[in-house]
């Protein structure tokens, strides 16, 4: 047990660092309170989710529940819907202001809900590489172990531009640089927590899995359609919050795919 928990805690810490690597881009950028460059970071926010919440969430869903013996379909959906429906909890109960109040400064509900959604992203996938480390070491393969390696690595390097889409645009909406890669470091922290947790109880939190990632791609979606794309697509706006999606998704896509 105590050789699992090590594993699993290096693993994601390894994942939790460049999650606040991604975020550290924010002080590269000098550029505060462009419009453009605003909606740029929205964009490219709103691809990095889009790209995670199908390759990184739901397919991975897909597939543990058909491993499980479970419908693929059933979790994928069943979880989405759930992580819709506490979002909509979470923006109901939050101050709200529609993608008109960035004249006004940062939206209070938006930068919660952002937030939110990549820590809720980053829980599932902690619990992944917890579940991999913790099989690994109860069965001493060695092949085992080099797969859960590479699967930390693999989230480790995607975990990258998630923090760069969290701290970003809380920069381009005002905040601090400080506050903005605290804060974008921070949702990385949860990973190495529920790993360490994952490995105390891996036979019961493998059946749940497929529905913590579903939960967590719905969450991701409902944020993206609400908050980030409206606002990425202001009226006078041209193609800038359009290529940045596009941007996201791609780079996303390409490392989900590769290190998958």
């Amino acid at each position: 047990m105590l050789q699992a928990l090590t594993w699993a805690a290096g693993g994601t810490g390894f994942t939790a660092l460049l999650t606040a690597a991604g975020a550290a881009v924010v002080f590269l950028f000098r550029k505060k309170n462009s419009l453009t460059l605003h909606r740029v970071m929205l964009g490219f926010a709103a691809g990095v989710m889009i790209a995670a919440s199908m390759w990184s969430l739901l397919i991975p869903a897909i597939e543990k529940a058909e491993e499980l013996g479970m419908a693929g379909w059933l979790p994928a959906a069943g979880g989405s819907i759930l992580g819709i429906v506490f979002l909509l909890l979470m923006d109901f109960l939050l101050p709200h202001f529609g993608p008109e109040s960035f004249h006004r400064g940062a939206s209070p509900s938006r930068t919660a809900l952002l937030v939110l959604a990549v820590t809720l992203h980053n829980i599932p996938e902690g619990m992944a590489v917890g579940v991999s480390f913790a099989l690994a070491a109860q069965s001493g393969d060695a092949a085992l172990l080099t797969a859960s390696t590479a699967l930390a690595i693999g989230i480790g390097i995607q975990n990258f531009p998630e923090g760069a889409a969290i701290s970003l645009p809380l920069y381009q909406e005002g905040m601090s640089k400080g506050k903005a890669f605290l804060i974008g470091a921070a949702s990385g922290i949860v990973e190495p927590i529920f790993a360490l947790l994952t490995v105390l109880v891996a036979g019961t939190v493998q059946l749940v899995l497929p529905w913590l990632l579903s939960f967590a791609a719905g969450a991701m979606l409902y944020v993206v359609v609400e908050e980030l794309i409206p606002e990425a697509n202001l009226s006078q706006g041209g193609h800038s919050g359009t290529l940045g999606v596009m941007a996201g998704f791609l780079l996303m896509m390409i490392l989900d795919v590769a290190l998958g």
